[in-house]
């Protein structure tokens, strides 16, 4: 299926081999490299200013010969591009009026949509354009002629494409994305989602990093699409150099960029996600506030309709990195920095509540699974930073009628070697009460272990933690995640879903392993705790609840809803960005299609890096709609937690409001007809 199909767009930066002051030769290459950018499934091309002629011919722009020449080299390019699909921003001197103006021609198809002058002419330092040029707000007509035809002239022009919803562009000229309201700034508050810059900008020591803080901040700031080609080799070093840089951003992440100082002609391209625009402005809210503000000026904009036509393409990989863990970096410098923020959250969030509250001890439930004993390292560093002692954390196991040995012993070795006090009390005499009480099958000795059979014990550990945090006046630390309120895999009420504060609240399952690894390599804790955490991340997610079978094996709780790491990316586009189901079904794939591609955490061994097909995608998928929809009920009275990321939390109070009553039929029919074919 194509990237078009599912809301992308494919935009490129061309920086050809300039030819100082022969338009027809740079005109040639600009022709090619639209070719090439085409047969790759690209719709918009850009290339660099004054592409035509070279930026640093200097007086010569002034010269008849050289305009003429230009003028014929877009003629030239004009009739190259019939048939071809992606638009192209072209860079050259005209003459309109009696003025000289540094444009940007949008040629499309045969036809040029627009002319764009560039509004903020640099005269300082190397820099000398109003020696040369007029600025864009000095012109007087509307429209310029070109081959004959009126076409649009000014820097008030948006571009819209009918037949590929979302894509908006509008193009501006170096300077222009320097000053500090850049003309781009306007056009994106007017409904332009793909911003272009044709630069020249010559190298000098640092600059690459100023422009890629440029180019990433802008494009965050207007919640739009960036691609930025500046000058590259064949532009004359006679005082300056050129590294033929271009980039594509969006929405404040790098996409793409250039090799610097190339010496042969570039193309870079990336799959804008045109939805994820859509969506991030639906949600801001603030942004319209300012639309609101300067709507007048907005209205004004001039739109220039245009088709593409059919954009297809047989290439199924989407061109952009598709983070197989959302929540998690996979660069171990932004992960090393990503978990240390986790834990100062947290351990903020319990502070001020202890603080707060004017208490100084906490009871939590000690499982040796990985949610507790993040919970647990959380309390650990919680009292250290405020100066309470470690016994004050009370920490109780509460083996059932399934709990292991092994974790039991996991259990006793972590609040051991974290000096912690700890203690065991054995739920199985009060649950077999409760059960009795029930008259269920299981009292009279049948082997029944059904919802009834497994809440019993959760609702048992829960009610002694609650009474001990009175019996103690201490408040119950929870220590479910954010991957089982999702999933609603936690027992309401009287169950592990309560608790006086949840430090793990809004902590994906996927983060709370990278967390413990990311502990377990930073070595913070001493070697009897690091073993232990080491033991338990290598250990099978189990509730513990049911006995293991006959053929020794315990309880999955992956074998039943399904992969964590599948439903905490699930979990993250559907809330983050409100994706369809297809959409979503579409990105897993490209993200867990193929273990070979993309980046992994250096912290995950061979054997972990899994793969999975579309059709283990597209039902699990369906289980995580289901069960995402039924469960709403729960995450309404969760208890109070600190948000932890942008990737959000399901809190009622904060990022996530929902009926409890809301029935999932429309996501899944979505789901279902995008696997027959349709979007």
């Amino acid at each position: 299926m194509s990237v078009y199909a599912n809301g992308f767009a494919r935009v490129a930066g061309a920086v050809p081999v300039l030819t100082i002051a022969e338009p027809a030769v740079n005109a040639a290459r600009t022709v090619e490299l639209a070719t090439r950018a085409a047969d790759d499934g690209a719709c918009l091309v850009v290339f660099p200013e004054l592409g035509l002629c070279g930026y640093s011919v200097d007086d010569l722009f002034h010269q008849d010969a050289l305009l003429d020449g230009c003028g014929a080299a877009l003629d030239e390019i004009v009739a190259a591009s019939a048939g071809l699909k992606p638009v192209l921003c072209v860079g050259l001197p005209m003459l309109v009026g009696d003025g000289l103006y540094n444009c940007a021609a949008v040629v499309h198809d045969g036809a040029v949509l627009g002319v764009v002058p560039k509004s903020y002419l640099p005269n300082y330092r190397e820099f000398y354009e109003q020696r040369f040029f007029a600025a864009a707000r000095d012109a007087i007509p509307t429209t310029v002629s070109i081959g004959g035809e009126e076409v649009p002239f000014g820097a008030d022009l948006v571009f819209e494409a009918r037949d590929l919803p979302g894509f908006a562009l509008f193009v501006e000229i170096c300077e222009d994305g320097w000053v500090a309201i850049p003309p781009s700034t306007w056009a994106a508050l007017g409904g332009a989602t793909v911003l272009a810059n044709l630069s020249g900008s010559p190298v000098t020591i640092g600059k690459e990093g100023y422009r890629t803080n440029l180019c990433t901040g802008h494009s965050a700031r207007t919640i739009s699409a960036h691609v930025y080609v500046a000058a590259g080799f064949g532009e004359s070093t006679t005082d300056l150099a050129w590294d033929g840089d271009a980039l594509i951003t969006e929405n404040g992440s790098l996409l793409a960029r250039s090799e610097q100082f190339a010496t042969t002609d570039q193309i870079i391209s990336a799959d804008i996600d045109l939805d994820r625009l859509r969506q991030e402005r639906m949600r801001m809210i603030s942004l319209r506030d300012q639309v609101g503000d300067h709507a007048d000026r907005l209205k004004s904009l001039r739109r220039i309709d245009f088709s593409f036509g059919e954009l297809s393409g047989d290439e199924d990989v989407v061109r952009r990195v598709i983070p197989r863990f959302p929540y998690v970096p996979a660069d171990s410098a932004d992960r090393d920095e990503r978990c240390a923020e986790v834990r100062s959250i947290q351990v903020q969030g319990l502070a001020q509540r202890l603080r707060s509250t004017g208490l100084e001890k906490i009871v939590i439930g000690v499982s040796g699974g990985l949610d507790s004993t993040l919970a647990l390292l959380v309390a650990v560093d919680t009292f250290d930073r405020l100066g309470l002692p470690r016994t004050n954390i009370l920490g109780y196991t509460m083996p059932g009628f399934a709990t292991g040995g092994p974790t039991l012993r996991r259990a006793h070795a972590l609040m051991d070697s974290l000096g912690v006090s700890g203690a065991e009390i054995d739920i199985r005499p009060s649950c077999e009460q409760m059960l009795a009480d029930l008259d269920h099958p299981y009292a009279r000795g049948e082997k029944v272990y059904d919802v009834t059979f497994e809440n019993v014990q959760a609702g048992e550990r829960t009610s002694h933690l609650f009474r001990l945090a009175n019996a103690n006046g201490a408040i119950v630390l929870g220590t479910g995640d954010l991957s089982e309120l999702a999933l609603g895999w936690c027992t309401y009420g009287v169950g592990d879903q309560m608790s006086h504060y949840n430090v793990n609240g809004s902590v994906p399952k996927t983060l709370i392993q990278h967390l413990i690894r990311w502990m377990i390599t930073s070595g913070h804790h001493s070697a009897e705790t690091t073993e232990t955490l080491v033991e338990i991340l290598d250990d099978v997610i189990s509730p513990e609840l049911v006995p293991a079978g006959d053929d020794g094996r315990i309880q999955s709780t992956e074998d039943t809803v399904g992969p964590y790491e599948l439903h905490d990316f699930f979990l993250y586009h559907l809330t983050r960005f409100g994706y369809r189901p297809t959409k979503i079904a579409y990105l897993a794939r490209q993200a867990w299609g193929d273990r070979t591609r993309g980046p992994w955490s250096d912290l995950l061994t061979e054997d972990k890096r899994n793969e999975y097909d579309a059709e283990t995608i597209d039902h699990w998928l369906g289980v995580f709609l289901k069960r995402f929809m039924g469960n709403q009920f729960k995450r309404s009275a969760m208890p109070n937690g600190p948000k932890i990321g942008s990737g959000g939390s399901l809190s009622p109070r904060g990022d996530w409001r929902s009926p409890s009553d809301a029935s999932a039929r429309v996501w899944l029919d979505q789901l279902a007809g995008g696997m027959s074919g349709t979007r």
